[in-house]
């Protein structure tokens, strides 16, 4: 198997949940060629490993949305791809990968039409991790498996006694009414009882979290605590917040991409949780905790199972500071 071509459409954090597949296709063959699919706003994936070796950016969603599906056939078509491999769910994948004219052809089953189109139409199971349901596409392919994402860096040491706050959620979610953290003023509390803990404290983020920072800032920097320092703004790529998260001995975070990136790094990590499913979204591993209240919702985890954006009630993230502080104390 010389030259491979996935494709998956989706956010920073799906291309990181997606890494593992990547990696098992690489070990099984090492001479290979693979070229990632994906969306213009999570090219950034490709500086956190040396598995990719070329990319094609596509945007599904936008107004041209039919001219880009036709570039990729074009790309596909004249690639001189040996597989290719999609993780999309949508029942006209089959098509449009039968329609690449690559001989072997992998993707979910979608139904009989899949079924006869692909050379494989892999079960699809989304009652587990994630990085485990992509995964399923390549077990007929090969034996290896990688369970959870890898992150191509060197780690340095450590700062003692550090732990390193990341509030922020993609604006794209906060649009589409999908709340999925705590309030900045619930994590100022949590950063000052950290920091009355002596705790060295670190805060940073991105563009998309640059409110909810400005807000914590307005809380702690008046305290002048010289254990507390403003990273913000001075992480310039997602390789940049990888080492970042590195230094640290731990790191807090919401279920965002970076919580993907801390897990990658293995770095000990804590993220909040609302309305999402952890168990999809975290592994079963002793370096991640999920933070979950005891709000008693029967339809909790609801986003995506029951409904597409959050309520307005909330009670899944009325979480106490003092919880919250005294899990990533222990």
């Amino acid at each position: 198997m010389k030259n491979i071509l996935v494709i998956n459409f989706g956010g920073i954090g799906d291309e990181i949940l997606f890494l593992p597949t990547l990696i098992s296709l690489k070990k099984a063959f090492p001479e290979s060629k693979i070229t990632l699919c994906l969306e213009p706003r999570s090219k950034g994936i490709k500086d956190l490993t040396n598995t990719i070796d070329d990319l094609i950016l596509i945007n599904p969603k936008g107004k041209n949305k039919y001219i880009e599906m036709l570039k990729l056939l074009f790309k596909a078509r004249f690639g001189k791809f040996d597989l290719v491999i999609s993780a999309g769910g949508n029942k006209l994948i089959s098509i449009l990968l039968f329609l690449t004219g690559i001989k072997e052809r992998y993707g979910y089953n979608t139904g009989k039409l899949s079924e006869k189109l692909l050379t494989k139409a892999v079960p699809l199971n989304k009652q587990q991790y994630a990085s485990l349901m992509y995964h399923d596409l390549i077990r007929d392919i090969t034996d290896i498996r990688t369970d959870v994402p890898e992150i191509t860096l060197e780690k340095g040491e450590k700062v003692p006694n550090s732990v390193l706050i990341h509030p922020g959620v993609s604006k794209l979610s906060v649009q589409k009414n999908m709340i999925k953290t705590i309030t900045p003023e619930i994590w100022a509390d949590v950063i000052k009882i950290l920091l009355d803990n002596g705790k060295h404290i670190t805060l940073t983020g991105g563009p998309d979290d640059k409110e909810v920072v400005d807000k914590i800032l307005s809380i702690i920097e008046p305290l002048n605590n010289p254990n507390f320092e403003n990273y913000y703004g001075k992480t310039k790529n997602l390789m940049d917040l990888a080492k970042l998260i590195t230094k640290y001995e731990k790191f807090v975070c919401s279920d965002s991409a970076p919580l993907h990136i801390g897990v990658g790094t293995r770095t000990r990590t804590y993220a909040i949780f609302g309305s999402t499913d952890d168990k999809k979204l975290i592994p079963q591993a002793d370096f991640v905790t999920a933070l979950k209240t005891n709000d008693d919702c029967p339809i909790k985890p609801c986003l995506w199972d029951h409904r597409q954006t959050t309520c307005e009630k909330l009670s899944c993230l009325k979480f106490k500071a003092e919880d919250i502080a005294d899990e990533i104390l222990k």
